[in-house]
């Protein structure tokens, strides 16, 4: 479903990312892990076609994202990282609109739109404006247009990010619920959510592709089983006592 083939991106001199490449399946949310600077966002960028890549490609359901964009698009949902939103609008309005741009057939409309009002928690807000959300609120209704013209494969960049703990349980489980029947990939910088969420995960630093397995092929690097700690050793390239990399 989601296929990422040797993409590379360069500010200028920089090198933001070098030759990433990896594969995610429905039914399985594959992680991606790395410091800030790591070149995380920008990868995810460049999947979704909000960003062009220097070489490389990805394909979204056999849909070439830098030769077919909006092709690949139509499969995909996206929620990036502090999600632009129309901020006059109210919660139900806006996601009517994006199921428009969505290209969600009009009759279907309003029963996509309350589905994913209810997915996401959003009964309590759906006629604010968005302007008077709370930061985790705003969050939600960021995942929820994300899913209202029921994509095949998602990109969520820190999708739990602000909100409090049992939201933070909420989103997770509607994650793995979601996982089913979708291909997702996650960036997060909360290693307690690649334990509980993911089935796979990919590190990254530098631009460039570290480590790839499960999560459990991750812990036994470490003679405590702590994540963190294997985490650590691998994106600064240093030795840690009971660490085997």
């Amino acid at each position: 479903m989601l296929e990422v083939n040797s993409i590379s991106k360069k500010f200028g001199d920089f090198q933001a990312v070098n030759q990433v490449s990896f594969k995610a399946n429905q039914g399985e949310v594959l992680g991606f892990l790395g410091p800030n600077g790591a070149g995380k966002s920008t990868t995810m960028k460049m999947i979704t076609g909000f960003l062009d890549a220097t070489e490389g490609d990805a394909t979204i359901c056999g849909k070439s994202i830098q030769e077919d964009t909006l092709e690949a698009q139509r499969n995909l949902g996206y929620v990036p990282e502090n999600a632009p939103l129309y901020e006059e609008m109210f919660v139900r309005e806006f996601l009517e609109f994006i199921a428009k741009m969505r290209e969600v057939e009009e009759s279907l409309i309003e029963e996509r739109v309350n589905k994913v009002i209810k997915m996401c928690a959003l009964e309590a807000v759906e006629f604010q404006k968005l302007e008077t959300l709370s930061k985790g609120y705003k969050r939600r209704v960021s995942l929820a247009q994300s899913l209202v013209h029921d994509p095949k494969v998602l990109i969520l960049d820190e999708p739990t990010d602000g909100l409090d703990p049992n939201q933070k349980h909420d989103v997770r489980e509607l994650i793995k619920e979601l996982a089913k029947e979708k291909c997702i990939l996650i960036s997060t910088h909360i290693l307690e959510e690649v334990e509980e969420v993911c089935d796979r995960c990919i590190i990254i630093g530098e631009g460039e592709k570290l480590f790839e397995g499960t999560p459990s092929e991750l812990k036994s690097k470490s003679d405590k089983g702590r994540i963190q700690d294997v985490f650590r050793a691998i994106t600064t390239g240093s030795e840690l006592q009971g660490v085997a990399l």
